[in-house]
């Protein structure tokens, strides 16, 4: 079998010499994981318009089509590709979109499928972007009329990506809502006005390379190669809830000297509104963590922090901007990572607002044995992991449900959900006594700080619309798993990302 396989720079010069000879250049473009009946149909197909068939497909790290996914790693598909008698070129497409690649190479004609006619469903406008670029360089999109199939259903269906649990729950989802339905409660959060209440932490990450046993000491030594920075807490809360809704306020503390204010302003969006205290004799919370650079798995932590409670004038402040915020805001998401800035009496009048109240408070090696979240009551939705509500009820052999349910009542809980890292996690609805279960999407996790962050975000919105549990749980599954794959709070969830997600897992 020829090589089919060209980068896009070797294939233009062929073309050039194709089309010179007076030959008709078609142009396909997809993901093609897992290749089946429909692609081959619609690739024979679009041979017909022209002499030679071009296929681009999108590589890895660009596809968006949900958790486990690609099934198959671009050059085993381009591979699987290479067998087809219609196929004529290949090509790696390394972006997000085909509209660069088009102008690049060309062709006559770009050719879809039939199920692209209709582009009302296309959230992303890229089959009008597309069809804008192929008139640009005086060709023409054509749409096979083949029959049409899913490599997102077929996957779904008889891969191993989700556990039994999961794909019952894609069943229910499904049966009561279809995608568009899903769509409109997410545009719902644009009318949000959202007071987030919490810490902001500014996340080092310092990679390291390894140079072994200090020849004079029994000490590991590394070498400082570079370092990068991210928002994190309740700044990289707000980040995610911006790209939602219209307004999101964030309520938060920095150190006494305003060091890194200049940092935190620039990294929040437009629709982000700063109202911060100076806490006496404090730095800006920065958590240092040093990082192999091959294998990114962290070496050693080093925080500069102060968690001593704010002082009294700072507090009755604090309380002062609580009042008149709540008022203006449709919601409240509380971070309490346990680093003084959240005293009692903030979280009781948090719990007494009479607005939805969403709470993440973290246990971290900072914090442990003694932070509670005892301080607060009457809460729409709270999230913490298995070990943090384990260690809030002393008690680490009873089954996560049964704690979940004590907690849930001692606290007057509406919604919690534990996550448990790998296995996923489970959402407890207090008032109908039904739990929900969902995996975790992600098989290889690069980075959990911050997982629970996009979580907290989106189930809080979900919720808020009053939108099922399952369905909630789901969305928020998602967004701790494309939190996973960057380290840190690297990159904000993505509205367009999570839509496309959500219609592929559930065709």
């Amino acid at each position: 079998m020829k090589n089919k396989i060209f980068t896009k720079e070797d294939l233009k010069k062929k073309i050039y010499l194709i089309k010179k000879k007076g030959k008709k250049v078609v142009h396909c473009h997809g993901t093609f994981d897992l290749l089946h009946l429909g692609h081959i149909k619609h690739l024979s197909n679009a041979k017909k318009y022209g002499d030679i068939l071009v296929v681009t497909i999108t590589a890895d790290k660009y596809i968006n089509k949900g958790p486990g996914r690609p099934y198959f790693k671009h050059k085993q598909r381009a591979e699987a590709l290479s067998s087809l008698e219609s196929v004529d070129y290949i090509v790696i497409n390394h972006d997000f979109t085909s509209t660069k690649i088009i102008k690049f190479l060309c062709p006559d004609f770009y050719c879809k499928g039939p199920d692209y006619i209709d582009q009302k469903s296309d959230v992303t406008n890229e089959i009008k972007n597309e069809i804008k670029a192929i008139k640009s360089v005086g060709g023409k999109v054509v749409f096979t009329k083949d029959d049409t199939y899913s490599s997102s259903s077929l996957i779904n269906q008889f891969s191993d990506l989700y556990s039994k649990k999961t794909l019952e729950t894609f069943k229910k989802i499904k049966k009561k809502y279809n995608l568009s339905d899903i769509k409109q409660v997410i545009e719902k959060f644009k009318n949000f006005k959202i007071l987030v209440i919490g810490e902001i932490i500014i996340d080092e990450y310092i990679f390291c390379e390894s140079l072994g046993k200090s020849g004079k000491e029994p000490v590991l030594t590394f070498k400082n190669l570079e370092s990068e920075r991210y928002l994190g807490g309740s700044a990289a809360i707000s980040r995610h809830l911006a790209g939602f809704c219209k307004q999101v306020t964030l309520l938060s503390m920095i150190g006494e000297k305003s060091e890194n204010l200049r940092e935190i302003q620039k990294g929040m969006p437009s629709n982000v509104n700063l109202k911060l205290i100076k806490k006496k004799n404090s730095p800006t919370i920065i958590k240092k963590r040093y990082v192999d650079k091959i294998s990114l798995s962290k070496i050693l932590g080093v925080y500069s922090i102060n968690d001593d409670l704010i002082s009294t004038n700072q507090e009755q402040d604090l309380l002062f901007k609580i009042k008149n915020l709540i008022k203006e805001n449709d919601m409240i998401i509380v971070a309490d990572y346990g680093h003084g800035f959240l005293t009692k009496e903030a979280a009781n009048l948090i719990s007494k607002s009479k607005k939805f109240v969403a709470l993440n408070a973290q246990i971290n090696s900072a914090n442990i044995g003694y932070k509670t979240m005892k301080n607060y009551r009457d809460l729409d939705f709270v999230v913490i992991n298995q070990r943090e509500i384990q260690h809030e009820l002393r008690d680490k052999h009873s089954k996560v449900e049964i704690l979940m349910k004590k907690l849930a009542n001692e606290l007057k809980i509406k919604n919690l959900v534990v996550t448990r890292g790998v296995d996923g996690a489970i959402l407890y609805n207090s008032i109908n006594k039904k739990f929900y279960y969902s995996d975790a999407f992600t098989k290889n996790t690069i980075d959990k700080i911050g997982a629970g962050d996009a979580m907290l975000s989106l189930i809080s919105m979900f919720l808020k619309t009053n939108s099922s549990n399952d369905l909630a749980l789901l969305a928020g599954s998602l967004a701790a798993s494309q939190s996973t794959q960057t380290l840190a709070n690297k990159k904000v969830v993505n509205k367009i990302d999570l839509i496309k997600s959500l219609e592929h897992i559930l065709k």
